[in-house]
């Protein structure tokens, strides 16, 4: 699949999305009947039913309880509670999970309790339900959990990502869902942030396509049907660059940026059709995520024509009030949500949900939210319900899904392990043998709560006693591939949280000592324990002393020391880089990950990840590939400063690549015309193996600062021993855009610079 980097704006008119414009719209998977009949619906609906659908509550909400106050196991809907909340206060959404996986038995309850009323018709419209299945559908019990986004974006692989998506749509319908709150847009350029490894790494252009992928994949090429959910876009905009590093905390992002980084990969969604969006919870420049009218209503909306519905993320109209302090009571935060285009509230608990209900139904008869500003929310959220097929006849869910946890699906995920499981060091020591006795030790290497991450069986993914029945740990997915008689075990290490934040400390050394000396070669697993949102905030990127000072033990072992990282993002370990013989980038590989690497260290399979973002050498000196000449400026005034631990876009193989014959079919470039880039791409080892061909264009001279290379194409190829293919790529005049100190994309005249490996050609834009 070849890849082009797009950066045209395309600016529509009018403050509401309406039927007419829906129409002429080619991406909608709205019709005219549907257009038609929510119009009717509308009519028929009085301000307090109107305000429900824009209400979304938690599924705790609507579970029985003990004499405690304890969730009842397994759970079970309450129909005196959905009553109270979906009939007479007409909530149309419900979302997440109790507290950890069902089983499709439950899942099957569940949806039988809430969409009750709409089935009695007690309910004028039916409930919404969305969950987080964001690696797989991580809340079904069987359900088949893949890499983490963040490896997924290692694969450079969008094939992959629409099968992804598939695969979870599918698994998430089997649980009778409609709704996934995925893919994460948000751009990976603040390592700190502890939902990094929820992102698809740092350069707009891979979020794109790796994004737009999973959101066909998800809802399908033609239209959603029953293997199908809608897709929800997070966090809209600039969630992931908070400036101190901690989650939900203010971002500072200029215009320039914005336009040219953090916007295009959600542009790219709704360009494909991308039916809803969450909303940033943090705050941009000043103003919250869900107050700002420019993005939410005058681009999102009306630029961009995106015709689907906003929900807020959790309890964020509150915090507007509470956090933020931009409202002074809590009717002024939701006055000032709606109207900003927020068309739906996570609020999502008891008594919260009816004091919302209650104030903007005041907020409505007393003109603060006008009727056609509710009306437009509305009828958003009624539109996605019925793309999503929830007015049709609901079916025996489940039974009808026998692919769900299936070898097929297992396979998928294995192969997304395979092909994102980066290499980063090798002196020779991989592949092993199944014949070298070896130790798998480190504090990540023997529970499959690493290997997963959170939003994993359950919020934050750290209880091993979910762990999916039959996936391997490191150690025992070793031990199954060559034998428990050649594998040895000591932890040497354990990670864990203390008093909120991530530790470390040493276990058990005499035994990691005398084990090291029986073995021939050792497996050292080290990373993060696991943790997203508010429990991930760390205070440094650096590893931990403890794990630092057991690599140092495994060096000091004289034996070969293969590192292997399991981790959300990527942690400063330049202390133990160069005496290690070979390092691997996990990063969190899911289910599957433990076969996946075995396969890969062992050489049953080639590798072919390359990294999504750039893996930072030190703490304090944050880095992209993309930065300003300046960026690499030297104190001795040389221009070798920018020093990575490893770039993005890098990862080795165990067969070779040469690039040659480096083509442009012209060397100028004119208004409305394009440029054919050609390269010849030759396997020069004796394996098969896959490789990510990667574009990059420079701009000599611009009139702002321009970057020292971006990526604008990429594809992966597979080639055979001593294969050669030819990979071609076609550059336009819009590919050379950038945003202007006008605000406005500006194509400038100028020399330019294509890049394929170490090979470039200059040409000209006249």
């Amino acid at each position: 699949m070849k890849i082009m980097k797009t950066r045209m704006v395309v600016f529509l008119a009018g403050l509401l999305i309406s039927s007419s414009l829906i129409a002429q719209n080619k991406k909608s998977l709205s019709t005219p009947e549907i257009e038609a009949q929510i119009e009717a619906d509308l009519a028929k609906m009085s301000v307090e039913e109107k305000v429900g659908q824009t209400c979304q509550i938690t599924l705790d909400v609507l579970l029985k309880k003990d004499a405690e106050g304890k969730l009842i196991e397994p759970v079970e809907i309450d129909p005196a509670k959905v009553q109270e909340a979906i009939v007479e206060y007409g909530v149309g959404s419900v979302l997440n999970v109790g507290w950890k996986t069902l089983s499709l038995e439950e899942w099957e309850g569940v949806m039988e309790g809430v969409h009750a009323p709409y089935q009695s018709k007690d309910a004028k419209a039916p409930i919404l339900y969305g969950i987080d299945a964001i690696h797989g559908v991580n809340y079904t019990v069987g359900g088949t959990l893949f890499p983490q986004e963040i490896g997924l974006a290692a694969t450079w692989n969008p094939r992959l990502a629409m099968q992804f998506g598939q695969a979870t749509a599918y698994e998430t319908r089997a649980s009778g869902i409609h709704w996934n709150f995925s893919p994460v847009l948000d751009l990976g350029r603040q390592p700190l942030w502890s939902r990094t490894f929820e992102t698809l790494g740092e350069d707009p252009l891979l979020v794109s396509e790796m994004g737009k992928a999973i959101v066909c994949g998800y809802q399908g090429k033609g239209g959603i049907n029953s293997e199908h959910v809608a897709a929800c876009m997070k966090h809209f905009v600039g969630y992931s660059h908070p400036s101190s590093g901690r989650d939900r905390t203010p971002a500072w992002i200029p215009e320039k940026y914005m336009q040219e980084l953090y916007l295009p990969p959600f542009k790219a969604a709704v360009e494909a059709g991308a039916l809803t969006v969450m909303i940033n919870s943090g705050v941009v420049n000043g103003i919250p995520g869900h107050e700002n009218y420019e993005l939410l209503t005058e681009t999102l909306k009306n630029e961009w024509g995106f015709e689907g519905f906003a929900v807020s993320d959790w309890e964020d109209f509150i915090m507007l009030h509470t956090v933020h302090r931009t409202a002074a009571t809590l009717k002024e935060g939701i006055i000032n949500a709606i109207n900003a285009g927020v068309d739906m509230s996570m609020v999502p608990l008891a008594p919260q949900y009816q004091e919302y209900c209650k104030l903007m139904i005041e907020a409505v008869n007393e003109g603060s939210i006008t009727p056609d500003r509710l009306d437009d929310a509305v009828r958003r959220i009624l539109r996605v319900k019925y793309i999503v097929g929830l007015y049709e006849k609901r079916m025996n869910q489940a039974k009808k899904y026998v692919d769900f946890g299936s070898e097929k699906m297992h396979q998928l995920a294995l192969e997304s392990a395979l092909e994102s499981i980066t290499l980063l060091e090798n002196d020779g020591v991989l592949p092993l043998k199944k014949s070298q006795k070896v130790l798998v030790t480190g504090p990540t290497s023997n529970n499959l709560i690493f290997l997963n991450g959170a939003w994993t069986h359950t919020w934050q993914g750290d209880n091993p006693l979910f762990n999916t029945k039959g996936r391997f740990s490191v150690r025992e997915a070793i031990e199954a591939y060559v034998g428990t008689e050649n594998v040895l075990f000591s932890q040497g290490a354990e990670v864990y949280m203390d008093e909120g934040f991530e530790a470390s400390k040493l276990s058990d050394t005499e035994d990691f000592i005398s084990k090291a000396e029986e073995s021939d070669v050792i497996l050292l697993c080290l990373g993060e324990f696991p943790s997203t949102e508010k429990p991930g905030d760390i205070r440094s990127l650096n590893l931990d002393s403890a794990q630092i000072e057991l690599a140092k033990m495994a060096y000091a072992t004289g034996k070969p020391v293969v590192l292997v990282m399991i981790e959300g993002r990527p942690r400063i370990i330049r202390e133990i880089v160069d005496d290690a013989s070979a390092i691997v980038q996990a990063y969190l590989p899911g289910d599957f990950g433990g076969e996946a690497l075995a396969q890969l260290i062992y050489g049953e399979e080639n590798f072919s990840g390359k990294l999504p973002y750039t893996y930072q050498k030190y703490d304090g000196q944050i880095e992209f590939y993309d930065h300003p000449r300046s960026v690499a400026r030297h104190k001795a005034n040389h221009f070798d400063a920018f020093d990575p631990q490893w770039e993005f876009g890098y990862g080795l193989s165990y067969t070779t690549f040469e690039y040659s014959n480096l083509t442009l079919d012209k060397n100028t470039l004119t208004e409305g015309d394009s440029i054919v880039i050609t390269v010849d791409v030759t396997n020069t080892g004796s394996r098969e193996g896959k490789e990510v061909v990667q574009l990059y264009i420079s701009d000599h001279f611009a009139s702002m600062t321009p970057a020292v290379k971006s990526l604008n194409a990429f594809e992966k190829v597979t080639l055979g021993a001593k294969d050669k293919k030819t990979v071609k790529f076609v550059l336009a005049t819009e590919d050379l855009q950038f945003y202007g100190r006008d605000d406005e994309w500006i194509c400038e005249p100028g020399m330019f610079s294509a890049t394929i490996e170490t090979l470039s050609a200059d040409f000209e834009l006249k």
